[in-house]
């Protein structure tokens, strides 16, 4: 059973910027049983350099799959968390290595989860974070808590082979209801943001701090399919009407 939970934990890395970290991060993986990789607009891929830091994880390399977009990387996923170095003042969900490895093994029984890890430089945009249920930060020392990117791969990726072997030869969970994935979710927050625009409700531009709250309460709540159809018929009823009135 944790073989397959494992198997639907897809490490995600944003613009990495040294090959070198790439194969470095393989490495770490395959010591953890981790095996889906995913590299969005990497700046060098495939490269020598990753091969050699990968040290025998060469197939993870070669099944890495390469994205455009955090979109595509994000298709299918059921449940996001971001890795971030430093506690942001805009408020997410925050936990600690250990409690985000439960929570990502539990999701994972049901279908693929994603971890996503930022640039060397500068990690995770506000963007890139709107787009995580939550946000994990590994508590390290306050005077020199920078971590290379493989390292931070290496603490989280420890943590889910924990969590995965804590569930070895527990009964299977009651099959749950099948929530919204990541891309389904952010066709329905465009569709948000084009309803309250056509409304007169709200002005993008003048709005990032409203969407990202409603974000948070649609991450929260986590909807099915269902029940965004739904949201989605109002949103459609609202926009229908005021362009009538107009």
């Amino acid at each position: 059973m944790s073989k397959q939970l494992l198997a639907n934990i897809r490490i995600v890395l944003i613009g990495t910027t040294h090959p070198g970290n790439i194969g470095a991060v393989a490495r770490a993986m395959k010591n953890m049983r981790l095996s889906q990789l995913c590299l969005v607009a990497p700046k060098q891929f495939p490269c020598a350099e990753a091969t050699a830091r990968a040290s025998g994880a060469d197939d993870l390399l070669a099944n890495a799959r390469v994205c455009d977009t955090l979109d595509e990387a994000l298709e299918g996923c059921r449940l996001v968390a971001g890795a971030s170095a430093r506690l942001r003042t805009v408020e997410w969900p925050q936990l600690v290595p250990r409690e985000s490895a439960q929570r990502l093994a539990a999701e994972a029984q049901q279908g693929t989860v994603a971890l996503i890890f930022g640039r060397e430089s500068s990690g995770l945009s506000n963007a890139e974070l709107d787009r995580c249920h939550y946000l994990v930060h590994i508590p390290a020392n306050p005077e020199y808590s920078s971590l290379n990117l493989s390292m931070a791969v290496q603490v989280l990726a420890y943590e889910l082979q924990l969590a995965a072997l804590e569930q070895e030869g527990q009964a299977q969970p009651d099959a749950e209801r099948e929530v919204a994935t990541a891309d389904v979710m952010e066709s329905f927050y465009r569709h948000l943001e084009q309803t309250m625009v056509d409304t007169g409700f709200s002005d993008p531009r003048q709005s990032n701090k409203l969407q990202r709250r409603l974000r948070r309460l649609f991450n929260r709540a986590r909807p099915d399919s269902d029940e965004l159809n739904i949201l989605r018929g109002i949103f459609s009823a609202a926009q229908g009407r005021k362009s009538g009135r107009g």
